[in-house]
């Protein structure tokens, strides 16, 4: 297809993505897909990764939607999801976009309810995964001037 047909933006998963960039390269603009995964979506739909966003048909933006939404029945591995073994549902399912950011924040809720170690750790704004913090992590430890660090030093 030509320049002049492309469409500025196209609507995927109820995002707007430019029409300009490469296929893979703009379904990473989506909330929960990442270089990995919109590759694997692009063959699974039959749609060159290659390919312009804006030359896509309404016909083939439908199947590409439908892959994302649904990798499993599109023969993807279940490796490749980001929710695996649901706690509530025991199902592999890939979550996408705001449903991604609302359902993090109610398991670490739920961790911290539990006052399990890692949920105890994002309640006191602590690396979760191991990391020293002595010299690292300041962000959350909040700032200390030189002079307070010396009289620390010194005591």
């Amino acid at each position: 297809m030509s320049e002049e047909k492309l469409k500025p933006i196209i609507r995927v998963v109820s995002t707007d993505i430019k029409g300009d960039k490469k296929l893979a390269d703009a379904l990473r603009k989506i909330k929960g897909i990442g270089m990995c995964y919109a590759n694997a979506v692009c063959s699974a739909a039959g749609i060159d990764k290659n390919r312009k966003a804006g030359s896509l048909s309404d016909d083939e933006v439908k199947r590409l939607e439908a892959a994302i939404k649904k990798p499993l029945d599109h023969n993807l591995p279940s490796w490749m999801v980001n929710r695996r073994k649901d706690m509530e549902t025991g199902e592999d399912m890939h979550i996408l976009t705001s449903d991604l950011t609302f359902i993090q924040s109610n398991d670490i809720k739920l961790l911290q309810s539990v006052k399990c170690n890692i949920g105890l750790r994002h309640a006191w704004r602590l690396p979760v995964r191991g990391q020293r913090t002595q010299s690292n992590f300041r962000k959350n430890k909040g700032k200390v001037s030189i002079a307070n660090k010396r009289k620390v030093m010194k005591h």
